[in-house]
């Protein structure tokens, strides 16, 4: 059959594959024949960038390749991360006075927005952003997804949230080693923990460090749901088994991209 329909590629999508009718003999004929045979968890990788949480097999991830944390590797990011800040924070310094005053003339203090997330290998650190939300926006107590367009949200914050100003702060949890400036988003410690048991494989995105931004921010949109966090997993995922400096140039190019004219995720 593959012969008469000229078939390039077989994507094999069975989860059980020890059973007695996996067509293992039937594959392998196919292969031999010079046709590519891939499971659903490499073509989801190769063809939309991304791991999909339900057709992945746990040996996949432990036998396959990529998820590798080199020492040199790891050192090359904190140099880079350690040079950029640096440059960041003199190049920003006049926008974040403005976005200073702005926070504090229409909502008054605080103008920082200090808050708990879950860093590398699920290492609790306090995150900074100018504050975009009212006063008391959770004086309820219970932690909130924060929406796109979320009513909380003060005219300014519109703003600072729309062009990502609001994360200008961070440079400095990249410059003191909690952050990076690419990895995946830190979460509330709320939130992760709702997630690792709803979510499997959810904990892998803490084997690195968290970032300013990342690959699901740039290829996703604003999330605020459980089904919006499986999505962004996917392409986490996706970063942590593939991170590279090239993937971080392109994820750094994109978010240029996204803040300025808004193409792609946010």
């Amino acid at each position: 059959m593959a012969k008469k329909y000229n078939v390039n590629e077989i994507v094999v999508a069975v989860q059980n594959r020890r059973s007695g009718s996996f067509p293992i003999q039937d594959l392998l004929e196919c292969k031999l024949n010079g046709i590519k045979v891939s499971d659903a968890a490499s073509f989801f990788e190769r063809e939309v960038c991304q791991i999909r949480v339900d057709s992945l097999q746990p040996s996949w991830l432990v036998f396959g390749g990529g998820f590798d944390q080199g020492v040199l590797r790891a050192g090359i990011k904190r140099s880079f991360d350690l040079f950029a800040s640096i440059i960041l924070l003199i190049a920003t310094f006049p926008i974040m006075l403005i976005t200073a005053l702005c926070v504090v003339i229409e909502d008054g203090m605080p103008i920082l927005y200090r808050q708990e997330r879950v860093g590398k290998d699920g290492r609790p650190f306090m995150v900074m952003k100018f504050r975009s939300m009212r006063n008391n926006a959770e004086k309820e107590g219970k932690p909130q997804w924060a929406a796109e367009n979320d009513p909380r949200t003060t005219k300014v914050g519109r703003i600072i949230r729309k062009l990502r100003i609001d994360e200008l702060p961070q440079i400095l949890n990249v410059l003191r080693g909690e952050m990076s400036f690419v990895g995946p988003r830190p979460e509330r410690p709320f939130f992760v923990k709702q997630l690792c048991e709803e979510i499997p494989y959810y904990n892998v995105r803490h084997s690195i460090k968290p970032g300013i931004t990342g690959w699901a921010q740039v290829r996703y949109q604003y999330g605020a749901s459980v089904e919006d966090a499986i999505q962004k997993l996917q392409y986490d995922l996706y970063y942590v088994k593939n991170n590279s400096l090239f993937l971080d140039i392109i994820i750094l190019i994109d978010t240029v991209q996204v803040v300025l004219f808004g193409k792609g995720g946010r």
